[in-house]
């Protein structure tokens, strides 16, 4: 039996349950296609499956099956295809967010690893301007902030678009996508952050950290909270920046205060991000055009990937962190 090097979660926990272990190569299912990983993203998904998503109630929290390997996003190269698979053959270069929503909690699409089984539908070919770690950056950001604005059609042209935590990995798709959408974006991150912001296009910016942020931010139509409740925080404090009758996009846990939306009639929007190689294949139009930009943190081989859980669990990202694999271009 062939082997791979993985990064595996045998117990909940830290960082330091992380570990990378020699462990048998899978082989491709129907409609499946074995990769050659070169990159792979990670996520905040990633970091609270890996704690046993600790930062949720006991009674809400999903069952993990361990020992599990973590990852979701990853780019790299066709090595093997399995039966009644027409859209991708042996040596082809693609990217994908794999099996997400998880279905069977052992990781997601188990993408931190040397190898992994990919559902055909789930992929697209990486884009011809992006590197494999660039691509490895994009799916679930992009699909997330992707899907939000257009499938769930929560940012109409002309719109006022507050976008909280805009420097991160879906944050920073959000500002591109809505601005690209026709939307007036004002961009809330850190003043560390501003300069990379206004790169993006960004004309209204707010340092959350400075004065009365939401009085800086004005008001505005729509509310996309890439922070919402994380670490404590109070989502609903940016709800007065918000019109009566306007939307609110909850990107990750977030609770707001049920009797003031029901009051000012203030409508929650969107969805659970959802594979799709044809939203990334849309996708690859906007990258391979130049109007679309991607951000790497930073990228940690994955004999460290324990260091890419700390430096996710650090946060204030400005972009994505990505896995690579020890084989294959970069």
């Amino acid at each position: 039996m062939k082997t791979m090097r993985a990064a595996v979660v045998f117990t909940s926990g830290g960082p330091e349950v992380v570990r990378v272990e020699e462990i048998d190569r899978p082989a491709p299912g129907s409609g499946e296609v074995l990769l050659e990983v070169h990159a792979a993203g990670v996520n905040p998904s990633d970091l609270r499956g890996r704690s046993g998503f600790a930062d949720l109630p006991p009674e809400y929290r999903p069952p993990i099956a361990r020992p599990s390997i973590s990852g979701a996003d990853v780019c790299g190269e066709v090595v093997a295809v399995g039966a009644d698979v027409a859209e991708f053959s042996v040596g082809d270069q693609v990217y994908g967010l794999v099996r997400f929503p998880p279905f069977d909690g052992r990781g997601h699409g188990r993408t931190h690893a040397e190898y992994v089984n990919a559902p055909v539908a789930d992929l697209a070919p990486k884009p011809q301007r992006l590197s494999h770690v660039e691509a490895a950056a994009v799916p679930m950001a992009a699909l997330t902030a992707w899907q939000q604005i257009h499938r769930h059609d929560a940012v109409q042209p002309g719109q006022r678009v507050l976008v909280v935590g805009a420097a991160g990995g879906v944050g920073h798709f959000a500002v591109q996508l809505a601005r690209l959408r026709g939307a007036e974006v004002v961009a809330v991150a850190s003043g560390r952050h501003e300069k990379f912001l206004r790169d993006l296009g960004v004309k209204t910016f707010v340092d959350y950290t400075t004065g009365d942020p939401v009085a800086a931010a004005g008001t505005v139509d729509v509310l996309i909270d890439c922070v919402g409740s994380i670490g404590g925080l109070e989502a609903g404090r940016w709800l007065p920046a918000l019109v009566d009758g306007g939307r609110v996009v909850p990107i990750t846990l977030a609770f707001y205060p049920p009797g003031e939306l029901s009051r000012r009639g203030i409508a929650k929007a969107g969805g659970q991000v959802q594979s799709s190689g044809a939203d990334l294949r849309e996708l690859n139009k906007l990258f391979d055009a130049g109007t679309l930009t991607v951000a790497i943190d930073s990228v940690y081989p994955l004999e460290d990937a324990r260091g890419a859980h700390e430096r996710g669990e650090r946060g204030h990202l400005q972009g994505k962190i990505v896995l690579t694999m020890s084989a294959g271009p970069r």
